[in-house]
């Protein structure tokens, strides 16, 4: 009984050594990687003489709100008010991001749910445009618009976000794994056409999944300053993205409303993160089992 008392003791004591190991580790790993945001809210509230401290301090010192409100001056001093490039940010990323998660939702329920001929090379297809990235399809989908007279418009910016294989792979994944065959079969016998068991039955299910495509897709064309400058040549047209970026490039001057406006920019996807964060870890944690 000694013997057997020992051995359960030596066992405890090292699951909790590894725990404790564990938890130090991943601490230290949540901690090294929130550093960054920490120093993008520490630099947005320094004066101008501590952000040219050296060596650099990482916590400011003695708070302001100047670079706000120079950020603000700055905004109010362009020719197209600013809010014209809060509605044109605002408007292409809640667009963009409802679309993209219907025509993902529209496209992944038969490739998950039904049996039809070419399923699989579609699926395929799906897959290997996931090896692309943006700069590789940047000429192809310029032409695309060109081509349909969409250029220096809002649709040349979001109708791109729309196609992207992304969505459509993780709902399609996620419908296959949560959504049992014996309910759509249920709700066919109760005489529900496919479109209404798809948002009805299906959605409510596979939310954890929409949600995280809403993060993603919003994030993607919340910050698209890049991509509008390629599309869109109107200053009325362009995004807050491009705005804060005509700030970043007035030099040395502007390094404080800079610091600012990159606050400002981050905020929005964070914010949207942090109010689902629960869906989007339960997604990944599910995302690759099966039944």
């Amino acid at each position: 009984m000694a013997t057997i008392r020992i051995r359960r003791n030596r066992r405890w004591n090292r699951s909790l050594a590894v725990d404790l190991l564990l938890f130090l580790a991943l601490a230290g790993v949540g901690a090294f990687m929130v550093l960054p945001l920490l120093f993008v809210v520490s630099n947005a509230f320094k004066p101008l003489d501590e952000i040219f401290r050296f060596p650099p301090r990482f916590f400011v010192r003695y708070p302001t709100l100047r670079n706000f409100t120079e950020l603000y001056y700055l905004l109010s001093s362009f020719w197209v008010p600013y809010t014209r490039y809060i509605f044109n940010t605002v408007f292409i990323a809640v667009v963009g991001t409802a679309g993209h998660v219907i025509l993902a939702s529209l496209a992944a329920y038969p490739l998950a749910k039904r049996r039809f001929r070419g399923r699989g090379a579609l699926f395929t297809i799906v897959v290997l445009s996931l090896m692309f990235s943006g700069h590789v399809t940047a000429i192809p989908n310029y032409m695309t618009m060109s081509w349909l007279g969409l250029l220096d418009s809002y649709w040349a910016v979001i109708i791109p976000a729309l196609g992207s294989s992304l969505g459509l792979f993780l709902m399609k994944q996620f419908m296959e794994q949560m959504v049992p065959d014996a309910l759509l079969e249920a709700a066919r016998i109760d005489g529900c056409s496919e479109y209404r068991i798809l948002w009805r039955v299906v959605m409510p299910i596979v939310k954890p999944a929409w949600m995280t495509l809403i993060i993603f897709s919003f994030q993607g064309l919340w910050g698209a300053g890049g991509t509008g400058k390629i599309y869109i040549y109107s200053e009325q047209l362009k995004t807050l993205d491009h705005a804060l970026g005509q700030i970043l490039a007035g030099g040395i001057v502007r390094t404080g409303p800079s610091m600012a406006a990159t606050l400002l920019m981050i905020s929005v996807p964070i914010a949207i993160f942090i109010i689902s964060q629960s869906n989007v870890i339960q997604t990944m944690s599910t995302s690759g089992m099966k039944d």
